[in-house]
């Protein structure tokens, strides 16, 4: 009996707080009106501000060409041997995993995408003209009229940006790239302010990645052709030359096949695209959490104001 009656008086307290609350709320509801009015049109006025940014996907898997090649001399891995030659395990992952982390690497982007883009396209755009699909640069750091650098800059900094800050802007607003660890599929993405610029720069990662490779296991191949004709001149035994000649035989074919992959290391599933609909900013999403926070700080200053230490003084 005498628990009933607490639970009755708890109900009671409870309803009479929840309403004291309420009436609190109504009382300063001009207060939560203006400043999540302000919230709000800060949120409008800020997502507008944002210039569209369009992103440029592509869906890739790992062609492993080096593996495919060594598979082929494979048998021919004790005859190598023989003449100092060593062959790759055909079992290797090789140029294919490599290839992910050389993509994002320093070295990489300072010797093979920098020189290939312009880089107030990285460093300097402001927005981008869908009319007339030109990019419209910030003044204060280039100056499109003389093609010359008027940034401010402190230390480390320079004039024109180096390759480490351009590298680390590339990595950090534009360049991103997933695996899929179950079925090995890799999806590349660029975002750009400019559609077109998303497209050209995810194209251009993937033919440098595949002529680095390429280039790299050609130039090897080429040096075990001449090492093998330098040993068969030097031999006299028959049975080592026809080792010797073997193995330039396959040596030869091995750069046949280079040259004949294009797609050496990564092949397209789905290529990039200009896209049409940008990607983000999600405009929606900011607005309704500049609403958001408007009112969650708005009912945190009404409850302040009348809870507050002055209030009990």
């Amino acid at each position: 009996m005498e628990e009933s009656y607490k639970n009755e008086f708890n109900t009671i307290d409870e309803e009479i707080s929840l309403r004291e609350l309420f009436n609190v709320l109504l009382h300063g509801k001009w207060i939560i009106i203006s400043i999540t009015s302000f919230a709000s049109i800060v949120a409008v006025i800020y997502s507008l501000s944002l210039p569209n940014i369009y992103a440029s996907k592509a869906l890739l898997y790992k062609v492993d060409s080096s593996s495919s090649i060594s598979g082929s001399l494979g048998s021919y891995s004790g005859l190598a041997s023989l003449a100092g030659i060593n062959i790759p395990s055909a079992d290797s992952q090789a140029n294919g995993t490599k290839a992910l982390k050389t993509i994002t690497s320093l070295n990489f982007f300072k010797n093979n995408v920098m020189p290939e883009i312009f880089l107030p396209d990285l460093m300097s755009v402001n927005s981008w003209d869908h009319t007339t699909n030109t990019l419209v640069y910030d003044e204060k750091i280039y100056d499109i009229n003389t093609k010359s650098w008027v940034r401010d800059y402190d230390y480390p900094s320079k004039q024109i940006p180096s390759a480490q800050e351009s590298y680390a802007v590339f990595l950090g607003k534009h360049l991103s790239i997933s695996e899929d660890k179950k079925t090995g599929l890799i999806t590349l993405t660029m975002k750009h302010q400019s559609p077109y610029t998303a497209k050209k720069w995810s194209d251009l990662l993937i033919r440098e990645v595949n002529d680095y490779y390429r280039e790299k296991d050609k130039t090897e191949a080429q040096k075990a052709v001449i090492f093998l004709n330098n040993q068969i001149k030097m031999t006299n035994l028959s049975e080592i030359k026809q080792v010797i000649a073997e193995l330039l035989k396959q040596q030869t074919q091995k750069l046949a096949l280079i040259e004949a992959n294009q797609s050496y290391v990564f092949d397209y599933i789905d290529p990039p695209a200009v896209m049409e609909r940008k990607s983000e900013p999600k405009r929606s999403i900011i607005c309704i959490l500049g609403f958001l926070l408007g009112l969650i700080i708005s009912i945190f200053v009404v409850l302040l104001k009348h809870y507050g230490p002055s209030k009990k003084s």
